[in-house]
Parts: structure tokens; C-alpha cells; sequence
């Protein structure tokens, strides 16, 4: 097979028959000519050779409602976001507290499939702060980050009437909010915005932010940007901008043992997008809307080719795939074959599915597991507990699942 990263793809006949045959097989294969693209165009699902089996969910907890953000403040509590404006505690063991943590619905706008209570995290310092940040829909549309800080009486409660707005980006339509939240290994938050559906190429515009992440110092009102930050010199760009051409980030997350920062880009029509930020890395443009995937989109105005930073894993819509859900690198340690790989999965696919990267440096992917749940149902997010370990939330289902592992890895 073709070296992801490397070369281009120039198959015979015969190969493209046996390319074939490998999607049939396996599920999936990126694999396009991308004129004027750089040398970034095949990626595949693991060779056949390689026996995965196939992980379990095992259900934690039950009664939370369309979940879209699973995360932890640092201790053995999970704490996950609803759609509609709740924001509920599940202690240790997986009891879940009848009483939400926090509850916004009277200022969340969700009326959209995409809108929301999107995004969650708590602060480095939230031991002693007791402060997180949320992002979500406002009535206007328009992407608020907001902050909150919990109950001095009650540690899992928190204070509604405390908000404070820290940013709000208006939306041109109600769909593409990213609004991803993690704090890197600087202390900073890293927040990420979906182009909002704009006509306009926004994502490549640095005067504006969507479609873009962002770096804040949020430990002053409303926030400040931090001195390195690429941008904070150049007059006609915002200095919150870490890094451009996004369409619609629906889940970030930072590897805990590197610190590089995986993204998951939903694409237009065409192809569902794997991007990395590495660790200290800054200003890289992942293409949108010039490029999606690996492929032009539309080049009017755009740079060359070689001013892009490219996916590196892509996979093609088809009947199974239409919208990438962003995870997590695996780095726990109760079930050491996972350790280093990616698990994600698709919106409109009925799988887990894990990304890793051999010892040429490629990035392979492959199906790791059904989805268990009712009919239908679909990934929105993943989380990760204090120590590392994995969880799912579905969309049409009740439950929070835990992702657990028995099997081994062999060729």
C-alpha cells in the first residue's frame, strides 16, 4: 500500500481493481489524485492482516438526555453536557445525581439539530477556583463562551446567576458552531469555532473567527491573549487565533502524554477529516474551504498548496459516513492494546472505529467495535475520566458507556 503523507496516487488499472476490493473489505479508503494539492492522498483502514477485537461498551450510567461533551474537573466524578442546557454529575461507579450540576436552559438556544449546550472544561485550578467555562447557542444564534463557578456549599453544584460572558461570535446560519473546549498543557484554553455556515470563506479569513481555534488566557475578564499567540502582532488579524481553515470542529481533544492536539473536522459533501496540531505548534491553516480533505473545494483567492497544513487521515461520505465525531488518543491503563490509538467515530456509522500510526509514521484506521444502542443511534461524543479511560454518549440513547477492552492485538 501507498505511504499516507508520501506519495501520490498513480494506480494502474489493475491496482485501482485491487484498491477496490480492499474498500469492499475493510470499509473505507481515502484515496483521490488532488491536483494542486500537496503530497498527502492515500490513508486506509488497517490492512486485513490485522486482528482487532472488537472493544465493548459497557453501560455506566443512565437518564442523561442527547449528550455533547463528557469530561472530568480532576477527580473521580464525570460531568456531562446536555444538549438542552444541563450540565449533570456522575459520581463514582456511575451513579448519576438527580440534581443537574448546572442548569442554563433559559438561555440556551436549541431548537437546531447542531445548536446547544456544546462544550465544557474546568479550569486548571479548579480545586481551589471552583471556576469552568461552557460554550452554547445563545437566543440570538450567536457561539457563547461563557464562565461559572461552582457552589462554595455544594461541590456538585453550581451557580446559574454567576455567568460571565467571555466572547460571543455571531452565526450567520444555525449550524457549524464547533465549540470544542480543552486547557493545553500551557494552562491556556483552546477553543474551537465551526465556520457557522457563512457564506463567505470565513474560515480563511484571519480578521474574523470562525472556523478557527482559539487560544485564551482566561484567567482575567474577559480574557487575555497570550503574548505568543501567532498573530498577536499582525493588524489585520484577531489575536486569538491559534490556527485557521476549519469548517466544523466537532470535537478536540489534547493527547495527554504528547500534548498534540487532534481534531475532528465534519466535512461538506465529500470527505470527513482526522487534523493535528502538534504540541507548541502555531498558525497552521488546515485548508477549509480551499481544500476539503486532501481535495480543492474551492480555490478562488486561495494560497498555494504548500501554505496548508493537510488531514492526516481522511475517509469518504458514503451510505455509513457523513459526519466525523472527534475523540480521544487512548492513554489508560486499563486496557494496554489500546494504548495510542485514536477512537472516534462517524455520525451517521454504526461502529467505533480507532486511528494509529505505524512505525513509517502512517496513519491507518480501522473498525473497532459496534455501537451498542437502539436503532439508529449515533455517536455525538467521547469523553475521558481523570485516569485516561474512555467513554461514549449517543444521541438517541439514555446511556453513557464506558469503553472497555478483553482482547489482544495480532497480525
Amino acid at each position: 500500500l501507498l505511504r499516507a503523507n508520501r506519495h501520490r496516487c498513480r494506480h494502474s488499472t489493475t491496482q485501482m481493481l485491487q484498491y477496490a476490493l480492499v474498500w469492499m473489505t475493510l470499509g473505507v479508503t481515502a484515496c483521490r489524485p488532488a491536483s494542486g494539492a500537496a503530497a498527502q492522498t492515500y490513508a486506509s483502514y488497517l490492512p486485513i492482516t490485522t486482528n482487532w477485537q472488537p472493544i465493548q461498551l459497557q453501560p455506566y450510567t443512565f437518564g442523561l438526555y442527547r449528550p455533547t461533551t463528557i469530561t472530568h474537573a480532576g477527580d473521580e466524578r464525570l460531568f456531562v453536557t446536555e444538549k438542552w442546557g444541563q450540565i449533570r454529575v456522575i459520581g463514582a461507579g456511575g451513579s448519576l445525581e438527580v440534581t443537574p450540576f448546572l442548569d442554563i436552559r433559559d438561555r440556551v438556544k436549541w431548537d437546531e439539530f447542531e445548536q446547544g449546550l456544546l462544550g465544557l472544561a474546568f479550569a486548571p485550578d479548579y480545586a481551589t477556583s471552583g471556576l469552568f467555562f461552557v460554550t452554547y447557542s445563545a437566543a440570538d444564534g450567536s457561539l457563547t463562551l461563557a464562565r461559572f463557578a461552582r457552589s462554595a456549599e455544594n461541590k456538585n453544584r453550581a451557580d446559574a446567576d454567576g455567568e460571565v460572558v467571555l466572547l460571543a461570535v455571531p452565526h450567520e446560519q444555525p449550524y457549524h458552531y464547533g465549540g470544542s473546549l480543552a486547557f493545553g498543557p500551557d494552562g491556556y484554553l483552546y477553543v474551537s469555532l465551526g465556520d457557522g455556515g457563512a457564506t463567505a470563506n470565513v474560515a480563511q479569513d484571519l480578521g474574523t473567527l470562525p472556523g478557527k481555534i482559539l487560544r485564551l488566557d482566561v484567567r482575567t475578564v474577559p480574557y487575555a491573549i497570550p503574548p505568543d499567540n501567532p498573530y498577536v502582532d499582525d493588524a489585520a488579524a484577531r489575536g486569538e487565533i491559534w490556527g485557521s481553515g476549519l469548517r466544523n470542529p466537532w470535537r478536540m481533544s489534547f493527547d495527554r502524554s504528547d500534548g498534540d492536539l487532534f481534531i475532528g473536522d465534519v466535512g461538506q459533501a465529500g470527505w470527513e477529516e482526522v487534523n493535528v496540531m502538534p504540541a507548541s505548534t502555531q498558525a497552521q491553516n488546515f485548508g477549509w474551504r480551499c481544500y476539503e480533505g486532501w481535495q480543492p473545494y474551492d480555490l478562488t483567492g486561495c494560497a498555494p498548496p504548500e501554505t496548508f497544513t493537510f488531514p492526516i487521515f481522511t475517509y469518504p461520505h458514503d451510505a455509513a459516513h457523513c459526519a466525523i465525531t472527534g475523540g480521544y488518543r487512548y492513554h489508560g491503563s486499563a486496557y494496554p492494546p489500546l494504548q495510542d490509538v485514536y477512537i472516534y467515530s462517524d455520525f451517521c456509522g454504526d461502529k467505533i472505529l480507532g486511528l494509529t500510526q505505524d512505525d513509517d509514521g502512517d496513519w491507518r484506521s480501522a473498525p473497532l467495535g459496534p455501537i451498542i444502542g437502539p436503532v439508529g443511534t449515533s455517536v455525538t461524543t467521547f469523553g475521558e475520566d481523570s485516569a485516561g479511560e474512555l467513554y461514549v454518549g449517543l444521541y438517541r440513547d439514555a446511556t453513557i458507556y464506558r469503553v472497555t477492552y478483553t482482547g489482544v492485538i495480532s497480525p
